[in-house]
């Protein structure tokens, strides 16, 4: 037994080697404030140390009754149920986030039987929420589960929520014993260790009773939101709002190239988002999108182009690289439909540049229904690094502060255009849940766009201000 808790604290010891625990503010997936961050997805750039746990794992199966496959979690637990299953020579199956959606649209991957017992591998566990979501779909196909093995518990709630779903939790390492490792070896004080400790006792999660902390982004400040944002184009819009003020973005749907550069310099001090249809422009050339990026950046705005990519991947990533517009060499943020599915998100993930997905509209007559709507969202959340946002009219993801609602469709004191387009109030909008506010005509047809702007400007802010109040 000494033998193999000094290899549990080598291990513990190489985590923060490597930078998988980090002492800070940060948040987990369950949207809590944490002050120790622990990504073990990065062992698996470690061969010697995926080699070290897995040896530390077979140690810890002989108190485990036998199985006969195995399945990690995905998708930070995979590498490591595929290293238990190569050294142990036990079949493993996998579990996928989503179903596929062609083909046989399997949720378990691999060769089962009805009646197979599954051990569950998982790096880290909160709540144990993960661990129940891949039991429910295991069970589905008939696969019995009743133990699983951890490498981290965070002591949080975790071990008594899967208690209650049958499953026994053996952890490799928990909270208590990580921080006095880490501490006897002076890669931590006593004063983080009382934080640490502290915040476990009082951060416990029960999922039975509803009682996950859970924030509202509705109800929180954008700087404050910043911290949540995964996509770096959403932080970067958060502290623009914050700095300036501001939550409006201006749709330039105008056709000639002077119009659009003059309407970018009239309203570039009240706005956050100058929104395009660059192919829209009569008089196109490369020198528009140039000089537009200088004044994005003289008055401190994100420049947006809505493209509203709907294709296969390869044709998608050619619209945004290639062409005559190279949207990619200067749009900070476009707009793409969530109908093609992954693959065109895929085709669009480059660089630090974000994406809206479309879930919602503002025409009349939309055969865009509720189940379209809640697949978009359950995209989005599959992306936080590359989804900056989502485009839509109600407040669709409250419980993701990291994530900015965008809302077209508003003007003051007209409710439509006669060819299907709805406006509301700002609001109305804000109320509804929108972070950002898309006003075009109201301040393009205005005959001084900056007043207009000006004006929204000041409205959308103290309709948020009110909100978060």
């Amino acid at each position: 037994m000494a033998q193999l808790e000094e290899k549990v604290r080598s291990f513990a010891e190489e985590l923060f080697k490597i930078g998988a625990i980090k002492i800070g503010e940060y948040v987990t997936k369950m949207n809590i404030p944490t002050p120790i961050y622990i990504d073990l997805r990065l062992i698996v750039s470690f061969p010697k140390l995926i080699e070290l746990v897995s040896d530390i794992m077979i140690e810890y199966l002989k108190q485990i009754p036998k199985f006969d496959i195995i399945c990690g979690v995905p998708y930070a637990a995979l590498p490591l149920a595929s290293a238990l299953s190569m050294k142990l020579n036990i079949p493993m199956v996998m579990r996928r986030k989503e179903s596929k959606s062609y083909g046989m649209r399997k949720m378990i991957e691999g060769v089962y039987k009805e009646g197979d017992r599954c051990l569950i591998i998982e790096d880290v566990v909160t709540s144990g929420s993960s661990i129940i979501e891949t039991l429910e779909d295991l069970n589905e196909v008939g696969i019995h589960c009743s133990h699983a093995l951890i490498l981290m518990d965070r002591q949080q709630g975790g071990t008594n929520n899967l208690i209650k779903e049958g499953v026994t939790m053996h952890s490799l390492l928990n909270m208590t014993h990580l921080l006095k490792y880490l501490r006897e070896a002076n890669y931590i004080d006593d004063s983080t260790v009382n934080k640490v400790t502290n915040y476990m006792l009082t951060t416990q999660v029960d999922l039975s009773s509803n009682s996950i902390p859970s924030l509202n982004r509705l109800k929180l400040p954008y700087e404050e939101r910043i911290a949540y944002a995964k996509n770096n184009r959403a932080q970067e819009l958060f502290k623009i709002m914050s700095e300036k003020r501001t939550n409006l973005c201006v749709a330039a749907d105008v056709t000639k190239s002077d119009e659009l550069i003059s309407l970018a310099n009239q309203t570039g001090p009240y706005i956050c988002l100058f929104k395009t249809h660059i192919d829209i422009l009569e008089d196109f050339n490369i020198d528009v999108v140039e000089a537009l990026k200088k004044i994005a950046e003289k008055h401190n705005f994100l420049l947006f182009e809505d493209r509203k990519f709907s294709d296969i991947g390869k044709t998608v990533q050619m619209q945004y690289s290639n062409g005559m517009y190279k949207i990619l060499s200067w749009a900070n943020v476009v707009t793409a439909h969530s109908l093609a599915g992954a693959g065109m998100l895929d085709a669009i993930k480059h660089g630090n540049n974000g994406v809206f997905l479309l879930a919602e509209i503002s025409t009349s007559g939309s055969i865009i229904d509720k189940n379209y709507t809640e697949k978009t969202v359950k995209l989005a959340l599959q992306y936080p690094d590359l989804v900056t946002g989502i485009v839509c009219q109600n407040p669709l993801f409250t419980s993701e502060p990291g994530f900015i609602q965008l809302t077209p469709g508003v003007q003051l004191d007209v409710e439509g255009d006669g060819l299907g387009q709805k406006y509301n109030t700002p609001d109305v909008v804000i109320g509804n849940g929108a972070d950002i506010a898309v006003v075009g005509r109201g301040i393009t047809k205005s005959s001084e766009p900056n007043v207009a702007a000006e004006k929204y400007r000041s409205l959308l802010w103290g309709a948020y201000l009110k909100r978060i109040e």
